[in-house]
C-alpha cells in the first residue's frame, strides 16, 4: 500500500479517527448510525496500527464485519469494543469478511467458536485460502513466485519474504466460510445490506452497501489515505489490475453519503476518491513504460527498483518489498494485456516494450 497525504477532494467525518492517527493511538468505538458501530481491533507491529470492524445489529444479536488480526492483543480489542457497543461476543450471529487477508479474517474462526456465528466471504477468496493446507506450502510457492520475478530465495539477507507470522495464525486463517457470498446478494436477513464483488485487492474482495442508511463499507478496496497494494498470491494468474480499475470504475454508480473503510477513518467523497485512485495507477503505469525503455529486458524485481515509493528500495524489506515487486508485477501484466509490453523471458521474466505498441502508448500517455 502507498501511502500518501489526505487527499484534496475528500472530507474527513470521522474525526475522532482522524485525530487518533495522528496521535498514533487506538481510536475510539463508535456508534456510526443508529444500530451501527465502529470497534478498532489493534494490528500489531504494521503501519496499518488497527483494523475497523463494523458491528451491525441484526434479529437476535449483531453482525460482525470482519475481525481484525489474529493475535490476543487483537482478540481483546474486539471482546472489549463489543462490550462498549452493549453486546458480548456470544450475541455475534454473523461474521462477514470482506476479503481473506488475516487482518480481516484471522480472529473468524475463534469468534465463531465463541459465539457460533456463521461466517460469510466471496467464493473466490475461500478457494484460494483452501488452496494451501499448510504455511510450508505457501513459502515454497511464493519463493518460487520471486524467483521468477528476478528475486532472491526468501532466506536471503535483505530480501522479500512471504507474509510472516507464526503457523498457528495460517492455520487460523484456514477457517472454512459456512456461507459463500455472492454478488448483489443480501447476507443479513431484515437489513438493507447489498454484497459488492470488487476483485483486485484480492480475487474474492467485497464491500457492502447499505442502501438504507447512504453508507459503502470498501474493505481495503477504497481507503482515505492510502494506495491498496494490488499484489497477487502465487497461485493468481489473471490481471489483477485491471479487475481492480474496473472495480473501482463499478463504484462510480454508488450514491452514499459515507464511506467506511477497514483502516484510518471514515469520509465522504467517494467519487473523488475512486478517481484519485484511477489517476494514481494511470501514473504508474507511465513510470513502468519509462522503467522499461531505460531498461529493455528488465526483469519485475529490475522494474520495482527503478519505481518511486514511499522510502529507497534499499530500505524496502520484507513483507514491503514483496508486495512492492507484487505491485510492479501487476502493472506489467496489464501492460501485457492491453498489448503495450510483452515478457520474452524463460525461467525469470524479461519484459520489453513492443514495437507495435504505439497506439496503445498514446492511450497510456494521455
Amino acid at each position: 500500500m502507498t501511502p500518501s497525504a489526505d487527499p484534496p477532494d475528500i472530507v474527513v467525518t470521522g474525526k475522532l479517527q482522524h485525530q487518533a492517527w495522528q496521535d498514533r493511538v487506538l481510536p475510539p468505538v463508535e456508534r456510526v448510525r443508529e444500530g451501527l458501530w465502529s470497534v478498532p481491533t489493534p494490528f500489531p507491529d504494521n503501519p496499518l496500527r488497527y483494523v475497523l470492524s463494523y458491528v451491525y445489529e441484526i434479529r437476535g444479536g449483531v453482525a460482525v464485519v470482519d475481525t481484525g488480526w489474529p493475535t490476543e492483543r487483537g482478540w481483546d480489542g474486539l471482546v472489549a469494543g463489543l462490550r462498549e457497543t452493549g453486546w458480548d461476543v456470544t450475541d455475534v450471529r454473523a461474521i462477514l469478511i470482506t476479503h481473506g487477508h488475516a487482518d480481516h479474517f484471522g480472529l473468524a474462526r475463534r469468534l465463531r467458536e465463541a459465539s457460533g456465528a456463521w461466517i460469510g466471504m466471496h467464493e473466490a477468496d475461500a478457494r484460494l485460502i483452501s488452496s494451501y493446507t499448510e504455511p510450508d506450502g505457501y513459502r515454497t510457492a511464493d519463493a518460487a513466485w520471486l524467483r521468477r520475478r528476478g528475486g532472491s530465495p526468501p532466506s536471503g539477507p535483505g530480501r522479500a519474504t512471504a507474509p510472516a507470522g507464526s503457523d498457528d495464525m495460517f492455520r487460523e486463517r484456514l477457517a472454512e466460510p459456512d456461507v459463500l457470498i455472492e454478488d448483489r446478494s443480501k447476507p443479513l436477513p431484515g437489513v438493507d445490506l447489498t454484497a459488492v464483488w470488487t476483485p483486485g485487492h484480492t480475487p474474492g474482495h467485497l464491500c457492502f452497501h447499505d442502501g438504507e442508511r447512504g453508507l459503502l463499507l470498501t474493505g481495503d478496496h477504497v481507503l482515505p489515505r492510502i494506495t491498496p497494494n494490488i499484489s497477487p498470491s502465487p497461485s493468481v494468474h489473471t490481471d489483477t489490475l485491471g479487475e481492480y480499475l474496473a472495480s473501482l470504475e463499478l463504484l462510480t454508480g454508488f450514491d452514499v453519503e459515507e464511506v467506511l473503510p477497514a483502516h484510518e477513518y471514515r469520509f465522504a467523497g467517494l467519487h473523488e476518491r475512486v478517481r484519485g485512485l484511477q489517476l494514481h495507477h494511470e501514473e504508474r503505469l507511465r513510470e513502468v513504460l519509462r522503467a522499461l525503455e531505460a531498461q529493455p529486458g528488465a526483469s519485475t524485481v529490475e522494474v520495482a527498483e527503478r519505481l518511486s515509493w514511499s522510502r529507497p528500495w534499499a530500505e524496502t524489506l520484507g513483507i514491503i518489498r514483496r508486495s512492492a515487486i507484487g505491485e510492479a508485477y501487476a502493472h506489467l501484466v496489464h501492460l501485457e494485456q492491453r498489448g503495450l509490453i510483452s515478457d520474452r523471458g524463460g525461467e525469470v521474466d524479461a519484459w520489453q516494450v513492443r514495437e507495435d505498441a504505439n497506439e496503445g502508448r498514446r492511450d497510456v500517455d494521455e
